[in-house]
């Protein structure tokens, strides 16, 4: 299941990391689990419910996943995730968003 888009979340923190280099190893979650976790934007309420319901300052970052060497889709509670088994290039980033969390749901832009 490839989508021509796949999306990365970020706190602000993680997000200024990001800005700072040319490659991006990920998050300390991404360290430990061997790959950069991305969702599709179906995806992306789930993702955010499960993992970041108590964060408030939250970047989502757009990627063509076409361009990204070792992407790989992998199935996690009965849906496929995109998974990079490499550094992220900060070149491919197309996107920047904040999300917002109103304690009883996030918004994310419509249109991205």
């Amino acid at each position: 299941m490839q989508t021509e888009f796949i999306y990365k979340i970020l706190t602000k923190n993680e997000y200024e990391v990001f800005k700072k280099t040319d490659y991006y190893s990920g998050t300390e979650k991404d360290i430990n689990d061997g790959f950069i976790h991305f969702s599709t934007k179906d995806q992306l309420i789930g993702t955010l419910e499960k993992y970041y319901k108590s964060e408030k300052n939250l970047i989502l970052l757009k990627f063509p996943s076409n361009n990204l060497k070792n992407l790989k889709w992998e199935e996690s509670g009965k849906l496929f995730f995109p998974h990079l088994y490499s550094k992220l290039n900060t070149k491919d980033l197309l996107e920047i968003h904040e999300v917002n969390n109103l304690d009883t749901k996030f918004i994310i832009p419509v249109n991205f």
